[in-house]
């Protein structure tokens, strides 16, 4: 299928692995010229050579940080003019009210939470001024499921949600298109980490970890180009009509637990 996604502008945050680097490998597929940020830019000097040399687009990179003060508008203006916008930088802390301290749920929510809010708020009006554009937030399918043992993240992503929506409700005034996904659980790094931290909670053994992973649909995490793909089509002309939407994907987990 082709998406019509050729040539277009993306910038994509948290861009060095897990989901954010098959978003790279995804858009850079579909012809895109990418400008990709996170903090490890040797990491992204290496991925952008290896999508350069697959797929011939363009591909940027710049280090940053986007809990720092100024950093949106330092990764704004760096990137230019863009077509779409993927906000995926992020990874907001586990643990109760109690053991995550306010310092730490305010370090989460500045790269997510705020991170999310302040590249919109710049890309947005950019957008409107050259009359087009798609802004996408993977926000994460906690923001549903309530979890006390997850409540800094829960909270976050449920106001990422109710943001996501109240910005694209009316975007399309504007030509313009504001989309989340809510991933459940994603085979990355970070997936198998958290599964090795319950397990060895639960059984004092974290190599019992695929135990975990064996209780999700199909007896498994979804992939990350699961969830990439869904993101280009999000993106692209095809899904044109596509506003104000929380798309989750994670197997049909939030709809068991919802019965």
């Amino acid at each position: 299928m082709d998406l019509g996604l050729h040539g277009k502008r993306v910038l994509i945050t948290g861009a060095s692995q897990g989901i954010g680097e098959g978003l790279a490998e995804v858009f850079a597929e579909e012809g895109c010229d990418l400008h990709l940020t996170a903090r490890q830019t040797d990491k992204l000097q290496r991925i952008a050579a290896r999508l350069s040399d697959r797929f011939g687009g363009t591909v940027t990179v710049q280090g940053a940080d986007l809990s720092q003060p100024q950093a949106a508008q330092t990764i704004v203006e760096e990137a230019g003019d863009i077509d779409v916008l993927v906000n995926n930088a992020g990874a907001i802390p586990g643990g109760d009210l109690w053991q995550v301290d306010a310092e730490s749920w305010r370090r989460g929510w500045d790269v997510k939470v705020m991170g999310y809010i302040d590249m919109t708020r710049l890309v947005y009006a950019r957008m409107k001024a050259r009359g087009h554009g798609v802004i996408l937030n993977n926000i994460g399918n906690g923001g549903e499921n309530f979890d006390f043992s997850y409540v800094c993240g829960s909270t976050g992503n449920a106001a990422l949600m109710a943001f996501t929506r109240a910005i694209g409700g009316a975007s399309l005034d504007d030509n313009i298109r504001v989309v989340g996904v809510n991933p459940g659980p994603v085979a990355t790094d970070r997936i198998v980490n958290i599964m090795k931290r319950r397990a060895q909670e639960r059984w004092g053994d974290e190599s019992r970890y695929a135990e975990l992973m064996a209780a999700y649909p199909l007896g498994r995490a979804a992939a990350v180009r699961e969830i990439a793909d869904l993101f280009a089509f999000l993106a692209s002309p095809r899904s044109a009509y596509t506003s104000g939407a929380i798309f989750t994907v994670d197997g049909g987990l939030t709809s068991r637990r919802s019965i």
